[in-house]
């Protein structure tokens, strides 16, 4: 029987979260987001003196590849495959509560093909975050090491938003707009002046659970050029959040009780408006339904708060690894422990396990 207490904690009221992006945001093809932070150069450009983060960029630097010529663009990616009521993956047409109630055959596919495209999406959005924020990291981080790293992962993520960019444009022909909850989450992450922010935003909270999502749908997509597509992806994700890990767990060494409580408490409200965003808001208003009443039904729906619980698989093991979890008198375990996600607690931390994530090794 699922575990319903998630349900009881939300980031705001049913109203809010059923909320999307303006018609005006949709149209824009620019968003400015004001940042301001310091740019450091090092004058120590001694390689090694952190040897985990060395080991990560010289395992970056031979696990590049090119979206054009190791994909094989010819296979699968066919709107059908979306559209197939068979799909695993299309778990949001499957409920017949409320507005599902008495969908059409039709109608359920194109929930179907709506909620792929959506998916994607967001991960497409999310990417592009994941780049600037990596390019700020670059300029913010004040080791030679990290600062390597960081940029073999500016291509990693230019990559990803070219890959997930071609395959909405050419093989699911949708694209939707950023989901509102998953865009002002990336509007902190990118416009907070400390670089240790950055750092824990985006590599443990967003791409932690982007990687957890990408496992889900490595395992059960029946598209073979998905499915190619995400597990060259997921090779880098992996070493992304090892990066985060092995990075962050030296920077919060020397930090107060005070400084710990605040970042987690970033991690929570991250947390909590992650998962809200799963709530697919942006498909139900492309196809006419009653946004707030399908929320409505997705939130307490069992298979969605189960499936919501699982992608903080990745970040629940790694913010222990960085004693975030039980710092201080073990308030973020409480919060967790009130989603219900404390089961993930003993996982293994992506900073141990990203070899077993790349390339060539199977999963």
């Amino acid at each position: 029987m699922a575990d319903t207490t998630q349900t009881e904690v939300q980031s705001g009221s049913i109203d809010e979260l059923a909320r999307t992006v303006s018609t005006s945001d949709k149209l824009a093809m620019i968003r400015e987001v004001e940042t301001t932070f310091d740019s450091l150069f090092t004058w120590d450009y001694e390689k090694g003196k952190r040897q985990q983060l060395t080991k990560l960029y010289e395992k970056a630097k031979t696990s590049q590849w090119n979206a054009e010529t190791d994909i094989d663009w010819s296979i699968g990616g066919q709107i059908d495959a979306a559209r197939d009521p068979n799909n695993p993956l299309n778990t949001m047409g499957a409920t017949d509560e409320g507005p599902f109630a008495n969908l059409s055959a039709e109608q359920k596919a194109n929930i179907g093909h709506a909620s792929m495209a959506w998916t994607l999406s967001q991960f497409l959005h999310g990417e592009q975050g994941a780049l600037l924020c990596t390019a700020k990291i670059v300029d913010a981080v004040p080791w030679i090491d990290a600062k390597y790293y960081a940029a073999t992962q500016v291509m990693d993520e230019a990559r990803h938003v070219e890959v997930y960019a071609k395959y909405l444009r050419e093989k699911l022909e949708w694209e939707f707009p950023v989901n509102i909850h998953l865009r002002e989450l990336l509007d902190d992450v990118i416009s907070d002046p400390r670089w240790d922010f950055t750092y824990l935003g985006m590599q443990i909270m967003v791409e932690g659970l982007a990687l957890a999502a990408f496992g889900f749908q490595y395992q059960f997509s029946p598209d073979p050029l998905l499915k190619q597509i995400t597990r060259y992806v997921m090779s880098d994700e992996a070493r992304h959040v090892a990066f985060g890990v092995l990075s962050l767990q030296e920077a919060y060494q020397d930090l107060s009780a005070a400084e710990i409580k605040e970042r987690q408490e970033f991690c929570y409200e991250a947390a909590l408006r992650m998962r809200d965003r799963f709530l697919s808001q942006e498909v139900w208003e492309a196809l006419d339904m009653p946004v707030k009443e399908c929320c409505e039904v997705m939130l307490h729906n069992g298979v969605q708060i189960e499936f919501r619980k699982v992608l903080f698989s990745k970040i629940v093991p790694n913010l222990k690894k960085l004693g975030l979890l039980d710092a201080g008198d073990g308030w973020l375990r409480r919060k967790f422990g009130e989603l219900g996600v404390l089961e993930y607690e003993s996982w293994e931390d992506t900073g141990a396990e990203y070899e077993r994530l790349q390339l060539g090794t199977p999963i």
